[in-house]
Protein backbone atom coordinates (compact mmCIF):
# COMPACT_ATOMS: atom_id res chain seq x y z
CA UNK A 1 0.00 0.00 0.00
CA UNK A 2 1.24 3.62 -0.58
CA UNK A 3 2.90 5.75 2.35
CA UNK A 4 0.76 8.60 1.71
CA UNK A 5 -2.38 8.16 3.81
CA UNK A 6 -5.33 10.04 2.35
CA UNK A 7 -8.49 11.60 3.88
CA UNK A 8 -11.03 8.34 3.77
CA UNK A 9 -14.02 10.48 1.92
CA UNK A 10 -15.02 11.92 -0.96
CA UNK A 11 -15.93 15.42 -1.54
CA UNK A 12 -19.94 15.91 -2.59
CA UNK A 13 -20.54 19.55 -1.00
CA UNK A 14 -17.76 22.55 -1.46
CA UNK A 15 -17.77 25.92 0.39
CA UNK A 16 -16.22 28.81 -1.31
CA UNK A 17 -13.73 30.53 0.60
CA UNK A 18 -12.98 34.75 -0.12
CA UNK A 19 -9.28 35.28 -0.71
CA UNK A 20 -7.79 38.47 1.37
CA UNK A 21 -4.96 40.60 1.14
CA UNK A 22 -2.53 41.71 3.91
CA UNK A 23 -3.76 45.13 3.94
CA UNK A 24 -7.28 43.94 4.69
CA UNK A 25 -6.87 42.01 7.28
CA UNK A 26 -4.67 44.53 8.95
CA UNK A 27 -7.61 46.73 8.81
CA UNK A 28 -10.20 44.00 9.66
CA UNK A 29 -8.16 43.00 12.71
CA UNK A 30 -8.08 46.85 14.04
CA UNK A 31 -11.80 46.73 13.48
CA UNK A 32 -11.82 43.29 15.76
CA UNK A 33 -9.73 45.29 18.17
CA UNK A 34 -7.01 42.44 18.06
CA UNK A 35 -9.43 40.12 18.98
CA UNK A 36 -9.60 37.17 16.46
CA UNK A 37 -12.82 35.69 17.81
CA UNK A 38 -14.43 39.21 16.40
CA UNK A 39 -13.99 38.43 12.95
CA UNK A 40 -16.08 37.73 10.88
CA UNK A 41 -15.82 34.27 9.45
CA UNK A 42 -16.12 35.02 5.76
CA UNK A 43 -12.66 36.84 6.40
CA UNK A 44 -10.63 34.15 7.27
CA UNK A 45 -8.95 31.55 5.00
CA UNK A 46 -8.13 28.80 7.00
CA UNK A 47 -10.64 28.58 10.41
CA UNK A 48 -8.52 26.61 12.43
CA UNK A 49 -10.28 28.72 15.93
CA UNK A 50 -11.90 25.81 16.90
CA UNK A 51 -13.51 22.09 16.35
CA UNK A 52 -16.52 22.73 17.96
CA UNK A 53 -19.06 22.31 15.78
CA UNK A 54 -17.56 23.80 12.46
CA UNK A 55 -16.74 19.70 10.75
CA UNK A 56 -18.44 18.65 7.50
CA UNK A 57 -21.25 15.94 8.19
CA UNK A 58 -21.87 12.44 6.31
CA UNK A 59 -23.94 12.01 3.74
CA UNK A 60 -25.99 9.99 6.35
CA UNK A 61 -26.35 12.26 8.51
CA UNK A 62 -27.98 14.64 5.93
CA UNK A 63 -30.22 11.66 5.21
CA UNK A 64 -30.79 11.04 8.95
CA UNK A 65 -31.78 14.79 9.40
CA UNK A 66 -34.88 14.21 6.99
CA UNK A 67 -35.99 11.95 9.48
CA UNK A 68 -36.16 13.82 12.83
CA UNK A 69 -39.47 13.55 15.02
CA UNK A 70 -40.15 17.04 16.22
CA UNK A 71 -42.38 16.36 18.54
CA UNK A 72 -42.19 17.86 21.92
CA UNK A 73 -42.38 15.26 24.26
CA UNK A 74 -41.30 11.43 23.59
CA UNK A 75 -39.67 11.97 19.82
CA UNK A 76 -38.98 8.44 18.30
CA UNK A 77 -35.32 10.62 17.01
CA UNK A 78 -35.13 10.61 21.62
CA UNK A 79 -35.34 7.19 21.63
CA UNK A 80 -32.78 6.18 18.71
CA UNK A 81 -30.47 8.70 19.99
CA UNK A 82 -30.87 6.94 23.66
CA UNK A 83 -30.45 3.25 22.24
CA UNK A 84 -27.32 4.20 20.26
CA UNK A 85 -25.47 6.25 23.33
CA UNK A 86 -26.35 3.21 26.03
CA UNK A 87 -24.96 0.88 24.02
CA UNK A 88 -21.61 3.19 23.97
CA UNK A 89 -21.71 3.93 27.70
CA UNK A 90 -23.33 1.37 28.86
CA UNK A 91 -25.06 4.01 31.53
CA UNK A 92 -29.19 4.23 31.94
CA UNK A 93 -29.51 7.69 31.97
CA UNK A 94 -29.25 10.17 28.71
CA UNK A 95 -30.46 13.70 29.16
CA UNK A 96 -29.27 15.48 25.94
CA UNK A 97 -28.26 19.32 26.07
CA UNK A 98 -27.78 21.66 23.24
CA UNK A 99 -24.22 21.55 23.84
CA UNK A 100 -21.31 20.72 25.73
CA UNK A 101 -21.31 24.00 28.59
CA UNK A 102 -24.90 23.23 28.87
CA UNK A 103 -24.26 20.13 29.77
CA UNK A 104 -21.75 21.34 32.43
CA UNK A 105 -24.21 24.33 33.92
CA UNK A 106 -26.87 21.69 34.35
CA UNK A 107 -24.98 19.03 35.99
CA UNK A 108 -22.83 21.54 38.14
CA UNK A 109 -25.57 23.07 39.30
CA UNK A 110 -27.62 20.11 39.95
CA UNK A 111 -24.58 18.26 42.13
CA UNK A 112 -22.29 21.34 43.25
CA UNK A 113 -22.60 24.22 46.02
CA UNK A 114 -20.49 27.15 46.93
CA UNK A 115 -17.15 25.72 48.41
CA UNK A 116 -16.53 22.74 46.47
CA UNK A 117 -13.37 21.47 45.36
CA UNK A 118 -13.31 19.51 41.70
CA UNK A 119 -9.74 17.90 40.84
CA UNK A 120 -9.44 17.37 37.00
CA UNK A 121 -6.47 16.51 35.10
CA UNK A 122 -7.31 20.15 33.17
CA UNK A 123 -10.55 22.38 32.95
CA UNK A 124 -10.79 23.52 29.55
CA UNK A 125 -12.38 27.36 29.91
CA UNK A 126 -16.06 26.78 29.77
CA UNK A 127 -16.06 23.46 32.47
CA UNK A 128 -13.93 26.12 34.99
CA UNK A 129 -16.58 29.50 34.21
CA UNK A 130 -19.15 27.56 35.44
CA UNK A 131 -17.43 25.73 38.09
CA UNK A 132 -15.92 29.18 39.41
CA UNK A 133 -19.45 31.03 38.65
CA UNK A 134 -20.60 28.37 41.13
CA UNK A 135 -18.36 29.40 43.83
CA UNK A 136 -16.70 26.13 43.49
CA UNK A 137 -12.62 25.76 43.07
CA UNK A 138 -11.64 23.99 39.80
CA UNK A 139 -8.30 21.85 40.65
CA UNK A 140 -6.14 20.81 37.92
CA UNK A 141 -3.66 18.00 38.82
CA UNK A 142 -2.48 16.93 35.52
CA UNK A 143 1.37 14.99 35.40
CA UNK A 144 4.32 17.32 35.52
CA UNK A 145 5.18 15.96 31.88
CA UNK A 146 2.05 17.63 30.74
CA UNK A 147 3.31 20.91 31.69
CA UNK A 148 6.39 20.09 29.25
CA UNK A 149 5.70 20.91 25.69
CA UNK A 150 9.19 19.74 24.27
CA UNK A 151 8.88 16.51 26.38
CA UNK A 152 7.41 13.34 24.51
CA UNK A 153 5.15 11.41 26.64
CA UNK A 154 2.93 8.84 24.90
CA UNK A 155 0.03 9.96 27.85
CA UNK A 156 0.36 13.53 28.75
CA UNK A 157 -3.17 13.79 30.01
CA UNK A 158 -2.85 11.38 32.75
CA UNK A 159 -3.93 12.67 35.97
CA UNK A 160 -1.19 13.20 38.96
CA UNK A 161 -2.73 9.99 41.32
CA UNK A 162 -0.57 10.95 44.15
CA UNK A 163 -1.84 14.47 44.40
CA UNK A 164 -5.26 13.60 43.87
CA UNK A 165 -5.11 10.84 46.58
CA UNK A 166 -3.77 13.70 48.59
CA UNK A 167 -6.09 15.84 47.74
CA UNK A 168 -9.05 13.58 49.01
CA UNK A 169 -7.14 12.87 52.48
CA UNK A 170 -7.26 16.72 53.35
CA UNK A 171 -10.30 17.76 51.40
CA UNK A 172 -12.33 15.10 50.72
CA UNK A 173 -15.40 16.39 52.58
CA UNK A 174 -15.18 19.59 50.08
CA UNK A 175 -14.93 17.18 46.36
CA UNK A 176 -18.37 15.40 45.31
CA UNK A 177 -16.88 13.97 42.51
CA UNK A 178 -14.00 14.12 40.37
CA UNK A 179 -13.18 14.93 36.91
CA UNK A 180 -11.12 13.21 33.99
CA UNK A 181 -11.10 15.42 30.39
CA UNK A 182 -10.15 12.94 27.37
CA UNK A 183 -8.79 14.06 25.27
CA UNK A 184 -7.09 16.85 27.33
CA UNK A 185 -7.82 20.18 25.32
CA UNK A 186 -6.28 22.55 27.85
CA UNK A 187 -3.14 20.74 27.68
CA UNK A 188 -2.50 19.83 23.97
CA UNK A 189 -5.18 17.58 23.02
CA UNK A 190 -3.01 14.68 25.12
CA UNK A 191 -4.92 11.57 25.65
CA UNK A 192 -5.17 9.72 29.66
CA UNK A 193 -3.98 6.00 29.20
CA UNK A 194 -6.52 3.41 30.29
CA UNK A 195 -4.62 2.52 33.04
CA UNK A 196 -4.80 5.88 34.40
CA UNK A 197 -8.46 6.20 34.27
CA UNK A 198 -8.74 2.95 35.97
CA UNK A 199 -6.19 4.03 38.94
CA UNK A 200 -8.43 7.27 39.19
CA UNK A 201 -11.63 5.58 39.34
CA UNK A 202 -10.34 3.25 41.86
CA UNK A 203 -8.95 5.70 43.99
CA UNK A 204 -12.13 8.03 43.93
CA UNK A 205 -14.16 4.83 44.89
CA UNK A 206 -11.83 3.95 47.66
CA UNK A 207 -13.14 7.35 49.34
CA UNK A 208 -16.58 7.18 47.81
CA UNK A 209 -16.39 9.79 45.55
CA UNK A 210 -18.24 9.11 41.76
CA UNK A 211 -16.01 9.80 38.67
CA UNK A 212 -17.41 12.49 35.76
CA UNK A 213 -15.58 11.83 32.34
CA UNK A 214 -16.03 14.82 30.18
CA UNK A 215 -16.06 12.77 26.98
CA UNK A 216 -15.96 15.31 24.04
CA UNK A 217 -13.28 13.88 22.13
CA UNK A 218 -13.83 9.80 23.83
CA UNK A 219 -13.31 8.19 20.20
CA UNK A 220 -9.53 10.52 19.69
CA UNK A 221 -8.78 8.90 23.08
CA UNK A 222 -9.41 5.36 22.62
CA UNK A 223 -7.21 5.61 19.10
CA UNK A 224 -4.43 6.89 20.79
CA UNK A 225 -5.10 3.90 23.79
CA UNK A 226 -4.93 1.52 20.56
CA UNK A 227 -1.81 2.85 19.44
CA UNK A 228 0.26 3.25 22.28
CA UNK A 229 -1.01 1.38 25.54
CA UNK A 230 -0.10 -2.05 25.73
CA UNK A 231 -2.41 -4.59 25.61
CA UNK A 232 -5.18 -2.77 22.61
CA UNK A 233 -3.16 -3.19 19.99
CA UNK A 234 -5.96 -5.72 18.65
CA UNK A 235 -9.21 -4.37 20.55
CA UNK A 236 -11.58 -2.49 18.28
CA UNK A 237 -12.46 1.41 18.75
CA UNK A 238 -15.45 1.00 20.23
CA UNK A 239 -14.85 -2.11 22.55
CA UNK A 240 -11.99 0.19 24.26
CA UNK A 241 -15.04 3.19 24.27
CA UNK A 242 -16.80 0.57 26.28
CA UNK A 243 -14.44 -0.05 28.94
CA UNK A 244 -13.44 3.65 29.40
CA UNK A 245 -16.99 4.67 30.14
CA UNK A 246 -17.47 1.64 32.08
CA UNK A 247 -15.06 3.14 34.44
CA UNK A 248 -17.15 6.44 35.04
CA UNK A 249 -20.52 6.92 36.74
CA UNK A 250 -21.53 9.58 34.55
CA UNK A 251 -20.11 12.15 31.88
CA UNK A 252 -20.64 15.38 29.93
CA UNK A 253 -19.85 15.78 26.26
CA UNK A 254 -20.04 18.12 23.88
CA UNK A 255 -21.32 16.24 21.07
CA UNK A 256 -20.00 19.01 18.83
CA UNK A 257 -16.20 17.24 18.91
CA UNK A 258 -16.43 13.47 18.35
CA UNK A 259 -20.52 13.48 17.72
CA UNK A 260 -19.50 15.01 14.23
CA UNK A 261 -22.44 17.20 14.68
CA UNK A 262 -23.09 20.88 14.35
CA UNK A 263 -24.80 20.88 17.66
CA UNK A 264 -25.37 19.06 20.46
CA UNK A 265 -24.42 17.90 24.00
CA UNK A 266 -25.57 15.27 26.64
CA UNK A 267 -25.11 14.08 29.82
CA UNK A 268 -24.88 10.74 30.97
CA UNK A 269 -25.30 9.15 34.14
CA UNK A 270 -24.97 5.15 35.98
CA UNK A 271 -27.19 5.94 38.81
CA UNK A 272 -30.62 7.47 39.72
CA UNK A 273 -29.11 9.55 42.75
CA UNK A 274 -28.70 12.83 40.84
CA UNK A 275 -31.29 12.68 38.03
CA UNK A 276 -34.07 14.55 39.80
CA UNK A 277 -32.28 17.52 40.60
CA UNK A 278 -30.59 17.19 36.98
CA UNK A 279 -33.82 16.90 35.25
CA UNK A 280 -35.38 19.92 37.25
CA UNK A 281 -32.42 21.72 35.77
CA UNK A 282 -32.96 20.75 32.52
CA UNK A 283 -36.40 21.68 32.36
CA UNK A 284 -35.72 24.68 33.64
CA UNK A 285 -32.95 25.93 31.08
CA UNK A 286 -32.83 23.85 28.01
CA UNK A 287 -36.22 22.09 27.76
CA UNK A 288 -38.53 18.50 28.04
CA UNK A 289 -35.96 15.66 28.94
CA UNK A 290 -36.33 14.24 25.43
CA UNK A 291 -35.60 16.96 23.35
CA UNK A 292 -33.38 19.03 25.73
CA UNK A 293 -32.70 22.21 23.40
CA UNK A 294 -32.27 20.01 20.33
CA UNK A 295 -34.15 19.46 17.11
CA UNK A 296 -35.54 16.38 16.40
CA UNK A 297 -32.73 16.21 13.15
CA UNK A 298 -30.19 17.31 15.65
CA UNK A 299 -30.88 14.28 17.63
CA UNK A 300 -30.82 11.98 14.34
CA UNK A 301 -27.86 13.12 12.77
CA UNK A 302 -25.74 12.68 16.24
CA UNK A 303 -26.90 9.06 16.30
CA UNK A 304 -25.32 8.38 13.11
CA UNK A 305 -22.02 10.77 14.36
CA UNK A 306 -21.23 9.02 17.06
CA UNK A 307 -21.04 5.62 15.39
CA UNK A 308 -19.01 7.18 12.29
CA UNK A 309 -16.47 8.83 15.23
CA UNK A 310 -15.08 5.79 16.27
CA UNK A 311 -14.37 4.74 12.52
CA UNK A 312 -10.91 3.10 12.79
CA UNK A 313 -9.73 4.31 9.26
CA UNK A 314 -11.06 7.70 9.95
CA UNK A 315 -9.22 8.18 13.28
CA UNK A 316 -6.30 7.11 11.61
CA UNK A 317 -6.68 9.66 9.47
CA UNK A 318 -7.75 12.30 11.66
CA UNK A 319 -4.50 11.74 13.95
CA UNK A 320 -1.83 11.42 10.97
CA UNK A 321 -3.28 15.16 9.99
CA UNK A 322 -2.09 16.46 13.29
CA UNK A 323 0.63 14.10 12.92
CA UNK A 324 1.72 16.04 9.61
CA UNK A 325 1.28 19.62 10.61
CA UNK A 326 3.80 18.72 13.48
CA UNK A 327 6.13 17.59 10.98
CA UNK A 328 5.84 20.04 8.83
CA UNK A 329 6.52 22.82 12.20
CA UNK A 330 9.42 21.06 13.01
CA UNK A 331 10.97 21.58 9.61
CA UNK A 332 10.65 25.08 10.11
CA UNK A 333 12.16 25.53 13.84
CA UNK A 334 8.92 25.96 15.20
CA UNK A 335 7.95 24.42 18.74
CA UNK A 336 4.92 22.59 19.63
CA UNK A 337 3.54 20.72 22.20
CA UNK A 338 5.04 16.90 21.61
CA UNK A 339 3.21 14.47 20.42
CA UNK A 340 0.83 16.16 18.38
CA UNK A 341 -2.94 15.84 19.98
CA UNK A 342 -5.58 14.00 18.09
CA UNK A 343 -7.74 17.27 16.87
CA UNK A 344 -5.05 20.12 17.06
CA UNK A 345 -1.62 21.17 16.99
CA UNK A 346 -0.66 23.72 19.93
CA UNK A 347 2.59 25.90 19.03
CA UNK A 348 4.77 27.12 22.18
CA UNK A 349 4.76 30.19 21.59
CA UNK A 350 7.59 30.78 23.76
CA UNK A 351 9.59 29.04 20.82
CA UNK A 352 8.76 31.63 18.26
CA UNK A 353 8.44 34.94 20.82
CA UNK A 354 11.69 33.97 23.61
CA UNK A 355 11.95 37.33 23.81
CA UNK A 356 8.34 38.87 24.47
CA UNK A 357 7.21 39.16 28.26
CA UNK A 358 4.34 37.29 29.23
CA UNK A 359 2.50 40.20 30.29
CA UNK A 360 2.44 40.92 26.36
CA UNK A 361 0.54 37.68 25.92
CA UNK A 362 3.06 36.06 23.70
CA UNK A 363 -0.18 33.29 22.31
CA UNK A 364 -2.32 35.92 21.46
CA UNK A 365 0.12 37.88 19.53
CA UNK A 366 1.25 35.10 17.52
CA UNK A 367 -2.91 34.84 17.35
CA UNK A 368 -2.81 38.17 15.49
CA UNK A 369 0.28 36.91 13.63
CA UNK A 370 -0.83 33.88 12.05
CA UNK A 371 -4.13 36.09 11.03
CA UNK A 372 -2.19 39.23 9.31
CA UNK A 373 0.44 36.90 7.48
CA UNK A 374 -2.44 34.33 6.03
CA UNK A 375 -5.71 34.76 7.06
CA UNK A 376 -5.13 32.03 9.78
CA UNK A 377 -6.99 31.91 12.83
CA UNK A 378 -6.55 29.74 15.63
CA UNK A 379 -7.70 30.29 19.14
CA UNK A 380 -4.79 31.45 22.06
CA UNK A 381 -4.29 28.97 25.17
CA UNK A 382 -2.70 31.00 27.35
CA UNK A 383 -2.67 33.83 29.97
CA UNK A 384 -5.62 35.74 28.20
CA UNK A 385 -7.52 32.51 28.65
CA UNK A 386 -6.35 31.29 31.77
CA UNK A 387 -4.89 34.27 33.29
CA UNK A 388 -7.25 37.02 35.20
CA UNK A 389 -6.91 40.12 36.72
CA UNK A 390 -7.55 40.52 39.96
CA UNK A 391 -9.34 43.82 42.06
CA UNK A 392 -6.07 45.07 42.85
CA UNK A 393 -5.14 45.55 38.92
CA UNK A 394 -2.38 42.68 38.66
CA UNK A 395 -2.49 40.52 36.44
CA UNK A 396 -2.15 36.40 37.29
CA UNK A 397 -0.70 33.81 34.03
CA UNK A 398 -0.92 31.09 32.76
CA UNK A 399 1.87 27.98 32.83
CA UNK A 400 1.98 27.62 28.63
CA UNK A 401 1.27 30.17 26.04
CA UNK A 402 0.01 28.04 23.78
CA UNK A 403 -1.82 28.88 20.03
CA UNK A 404 -4.12 25.82 19.55
CA UNK A 405 -4.87 25.09 15.42
CA UNK A 406 -7.91 23.09 15.89
CA UNK A 407 -9.09 21.05 12.79
CA UNK A 408 -12.66 21.13 11.75
CA UNK A 409 -13.60 17.19 10.57
CA UNK A 410 -13.58 16.31 7.45
CA UNK A 411 -13.22 19.70 6.32
CA UNK A 412 -9.49 20.57 4.71
CA UNK A 413 -7.86 18.78 2.80
CA UNK A 414 -3.41 18.64 2.65
CA UNK A 415 -3.38 21.66 0.45
CA UNK A 416 -4.78 23.59 3.27
CA UNK A 417 -2.24 22.12 5.55
CA UNK A 418 0.35 22.89 3.39
CA UNK A 419 -0.37 26.28 3.21
CA UNK A 420 -0.41 26.63 7.10
CA UNK A 421 3.07 25.44 7.75
CA UNK A 422 4.06 27.83 5.11
CA UNK A 423 2.74 30.70 6.74
CA UNK A 424 3.51 29.69 10.21
CA UNK A 425 7.44 29.28 8.32
CA UNK A 426 7.13 32.91 7.28
CA UNK A 427 5.67 34.54 10.79
CA UNK A 428 8.72 32.24 12.57
CA UNK A 429 11.46 34.07 9.95
CA UNK A 430 9.69 37.57 11.15
CA UNK A 431 8.92 36.88 15.08
CA UNK A 432 11.24 39.77 15.81
CA UNK A 433 8.64 42.37 14.25
CA UNK A 434 5.53 40.89 16.00
CA UNK A 435 3.91 42.86 18.44
CA UNK A 436 2.20 42.17 21.76
CA UNK A 437 -1.24 43.41 23.46
CA UNK A 438 -2.21 44.72 26.01
CA UNK A 439 -6.05 44.41 27.03
CA UNK A 440 -8.34 47.58 26.83
CA UNK A 441 -11.59 46.03 27.66
CA UNK A 442 -12.67 42.72 29.49
CA UNK A 443 -15.35 40.76 30.98
CA UNK A 444 -15.10 39.15 34.60
CA UNK A 445 -14.87 35.93 32.90
CA UNK A 446 -14.34 34.46 30.21
CA UNK A 447 -12.92 36.89 29.09
CA UNK A 448 -10.72 35.56 25.79
CA UNK A 449 -14.37 35.54 23.78
CA UNK A 450 -15.05 39.46 23.83
CA UNK A 451 -11.99 41.09 25.56
CA UNK A 452 -10.50 44.11 23.00
CA UNK A 453 -6.78 44.67 22.82
CA UNK A 454 -4.56 47.19 21.54
CA UNK A 455 -0.76 46.93 20.04
CA UNK A 456 1.98 47.74 22.77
Amino acid sequence: MPKTLIEPFRIKSVEPIRMTTRGEREQLLEEARLNVFKLHAADVLIDWLTDSGTGAMSSRQWGAIMEGDESYAGARSFYRLERVIREITGMSHFIPTHQGRAAEKVLFTAVCKKGDLVPNNSHFDTTRANLEYLGVEAVDLVIPEGLQPALVHPFKGNIDLARVEHLLQTQGDRIPFGMITVTNNTGGGQPVSMANMRAYAALLKKYGKPLIMDVCRFSENAMFIKMREAGYESASIKSIVQEMFALADGCTMSAKKDGMVNIGGFIVLRSDEWMDAVRNMLILTEGFPTYGGLAGRDLEALAVGLEEGMDEDYLRYRLRTAEYLGERLEQAGVGFVRPTGGHAVYIDAKTVLPQMPVAHYPAWALCNALYLQGGVRGVEIGSVMFGRRLDDGTETYHSMELVRLAFPRRMYTQSHFDYAAEVIAEVKQMAAGIRGVRITKQPRVLRHFTCECAWV
